[in-house]
């Protein structure tokens, strides 16, 4: 009997197999310092396993699997079979095979995922947690309102025990929502601009409380022990110290553009790993406008999908008050790839719920 297989699972296939072997390889030719954390993962010199905090439960999650006692390049062959696994449940477009775009956008996102997951990771739990918000609209058996209320409880429980930043999300992505039933003349770039608005609030409430901003106790601390490193030659400096109201306005709209749209980034000509990021998220944020302007538009039509894409946009609005680097950015863009990748292809998954 003759097994057909469709060219879009072969292209699937085929990517799998190769960014495989690139899982496996790269321990052995990335420098040193992309490793520190996986390291402080596996090792655990500070003692900081718990059951509270991004670092605490990783630690305690490769401790319980076992993972933390392997060799990274074999952490790496049984991680990235189960994240492709979990894009193959969520469904491989009828035109994954053509050489697009949007395609390739996800054909490199395939390849980060090979390259960060190749060691212990705080970004392979946020994947994984993040799919269940995908598989939660993608249940035919479960109502949209229970999808939305329970995927927002999700998060802002992500937030409360592992990042803190995931709180946010909700309360971003709902004001965002809130300002889209609002008719404003551009309305896409008008409820982006209430989610910079409400991160920003948020921001200086939080300061007005401790006495410091969200990127003052965050990127700023990062990136003040880094300045003139070998590994700082992404960092995000704000061009206003944020230890001011409008210090951190200002580094919180230039942190989003920074981490979004960073057109600054082109400037690394000679970092070629910078320079393909840029490149990449450059597209990646304008087809996801294109798409999140479209569902504004058509709320009532595509509501599975502009909710998915208003926690992608708050999150990618949270981004820009956190983030230190590009390198991070990217990083931390792979934890939450599941999202990006269902809304790339939200027409297609649209057609398998009907």
């Amino acid at each position: 009997m003759q097994m057909l297989i469709k060219r879009s699972t072969a292209t699937f296939i085929v990517l799998f197999i190769l960014n495989l072997l690139v899982t496996v390889l790269v321990f052995y030719v990335l420098p040193k310092r992309f490793f520190y954390d996986a390291v402080t993962i596996a090792l655990d010199k500070g003692n900081e396993i718990g059951f509270i905090g991004s670092y605490p439960l990783t630690i305690l999650f490769y401790k319980i699997t076992g993972l933390r006692y392997l060799p990274f390049p074999i952490v790496g062959l049984i991680q990235f079979p189960i994240l492709m696994y979990v894009l193959y449940k969520i469904g491989i477009p009828t035109d994954f095979e053509k050489l697009n775009i949007k395609n390739v956008i996800v054909y490199l996102g395939i390849l980060m995922i090979a390259i960060f997951m190749s060691m212990p990771s705080k970004e392979f739990i946020t994947y994984l947690y993040v799919s269940l918000v995908v598989f939660l609209f993608l249940n035919k058996r479960i109502s949209f309102r229970t999808a939305l209320f329970s995927s927002l409880f999700l998060l802002a429980v992500f937030g409360v025990f592992y990042r803190p930043y995931f709180f946010l999300i909700p309360i971003i992505a709902i004001g965002m929502y809130g300002a889209s039933l609002v008719n404003f003349k551009s309305r896409t770039l008008t409820v982006i601009f209430f989610g910079l608005v409400i991160a920003t609030f948020l921001s200086l409430c939080y300061g007005v409380v401790s006495g410091h901003f969200f990127s003052e106790v965050s990127r700023e601390v990062v990136n003040s022990s880094r300045l003139g490193s070998a590994d700082a030659n992404s960092i995000i400096v704000s061009p206003i110290k944020p230890d001011t109201w409008y210090g951190e306005t200002v580094g919180i709209v230039y942190g989003f553009f920074s981490v979004n749209i960073p057109v600054n980034g082109l400037k690394h000509i000679f970092s070629p790993q910078i320079l393909l990021f840029v490149i990449w998220q450059l597209f990646l944020f304008y087809i996801l406008l294109v798409r999140f302007s479209r569902c504004i538009q058509a709320r009532d039509k595509n509501k599975n999908e502009l909710w998915i894409l208003l926690i992608l946009f708050a999150f990618f609005i949270v981004q820009g008050v956190f983030e230190p680097d590009l390198g991070s950015a990217v990083r931390h863009k792979i934890g939450v790839f599941p999202l990006i990748y269902y809304a790339l292809y939200y027409d297609h998954f649209r057609k398998k719920l009907q």
